[in-house]
């Protein structure tokens, strides 16, 4: 089994430099949930062991002793966590972040990477924040939202705009984490152990080493470098909702052949509802899942034989990401309703799975408006701002 189809599925297959990924450690993720949950970050032995499956050297340059493996490797490997957790594939799905800093100047890379290729990136980018130039660099404070992942981070990234700067991309200012206050009000329905706290940075001197245009050009000039970025953003989110989808079909798979109804009524499995509803929702997985690898493997191809990705190409894996997202989204929410009353009690699995799905499905990235956009490209219209 070749290594972009390590980690499909259930196998339990090994792609080189990561660990794999069996059912005894989706286990032992799965019962720690609403620790998780209750804790509103991953506990900091979980952050230990994603770093020991190889989710933050997965995407670093081999230069740096990193593994470059393929972008579908990486997005099955944090759909695979996501079966176990929502929130843990979230914060694993940050391990993209690697590919921003490739915009980094390559001495600023070799000091980043300078210990080993594990280092956990996190950040915030909205709003960004006015940074005033000063003698050393940047001076940068204020508050960020969503700073997903940073309470477990070695660096943080957080968004600046500098006077005179034009284009349309921001800028990222990155600082050790002990150079960042999180203040910790992330309290949300679902994705609760993200740890997606506000950032506060207050009078911090940036080189300006240490800053890249998110999205920009990468100082790395490789198959995966190239590969469009903010179009990867949007996938790894976007992965998520599917293996938390995943988690919830095989749940209400299993409930359904469980005890009788306390009314008297048939087994759920035994209902021609439940049969149709359950092979519908299998199938509108399955054919998102699979347009969405299509797009991604039909640009990676382009790219390994060294064509650039098109407009087309790109629009696609955004389409397919926001797609994916909405249906996961769905196919959650079809397990709860089967649940009836078992499913609607805080403990009980399928509630955090609709709840996960639903938060995934809200993010920017993957908002209604990416629809039009990709239609907009698809008919050979103006590319939209920022889309894709």
């Amino acid at each position: 089994m070749n290594a972009l189809n390590a980690l499909s599925g259930r196998s339990a297959a090994e792609t080189p430099g990561i660990a794999p990924i069996g059912e005894e450690l989706i286990a032992s993720f799965r019962a720690r949930r609403q620790e998780i949950a209750a804790l509103g970050q991953l506990p900091a032995d979980i952050v230990a062991e994603l770093r020991r499956l190889g989710v933050y050297r997965a995407l670093v340059s081999t230069r740096y002793g990193g593994l470059e493996v393929s972008p579908a490797t990486f997005l099955k490997l944090i759909e695979r966590l996501s079966e176990a957790d929502g929130s843990i594939g979230w914060v694993a799905s940050f391990g993209v972040s690697s590919m921003y800093l490739a915009s980094l100047p390559r001495g600023t890379l070799a000091k980043v990477y300078a210990d080993g290729p594990d280092v956990i990136f996190a950040g915030a980018l909205f709003p960004p924040q006015a940074a005033a130039k000063v003698e050393g660099g940047l001076k940068v404070s204020g508050r960020w939202k969503f700073g997903s992942g940073s309470t477990g981070a070695d660096i943080i990234g957080v968004g600046v705009k500098v006077e005179g700067e034009k284009g349309g991309l921001p800028r990222m200012a990155v600082m050790p984490a002990s150079s960042v206050a999180i203040e910790r009000n992330w309290d949300v329905i679902g994705l609760q152990g993200t740890g997606s706290h506000d950032l506060v940075v207050d009078e911090v001197v940036v080189p300006e080493e240490w800053t890249f245009i998110r999205g920009g050009a990468p100082t790395l000039d490789t198959p995966l470098y190239r590969y469009p970025s903010m179009a990867f953003a949007a996938q790894v989110l976007a992965i998520v909702g599917v293996g938390v989808a995943r988690a919830a079909l095989d749940e209400i798979t299993q409930m359904a052949g469980g005890r009788a109804s306390i009314t008297g009524a048939p087994v759920l499995a035994d209902r021609a509802y439940v049969q149709t509803e359950i092979a519908k929702a299998e199938a509108k997985l399955r054919s998102a899942r699979a347009f969405f690898y299509e797009a991604t493997e039909d640009v990676w191809a382009t790219l390994c034989a060294g064509d650039p990705a098109s407009l087309k190409q790109t629009g696609l894996l955004r389409l397919a990401s926001s797609h994916v997202a909405r249906i996961g989204c769905e196919v959650a929410q079809t397990a709860f309703m089967l649940s009836g009353t078992t499913g609607i009690y805080n403990d009980h699995p399928l509630a955090a799975y609709v709840h996960d799905a639903m938060v995934v499905a809200q993010h920017a990235f993957l908002s209604e408006g990416t629809f039009a956009s990709a239609g907009r490209v698809l008919l050979g219209l103006d590319n939209p701002p920022g889309f894709p």
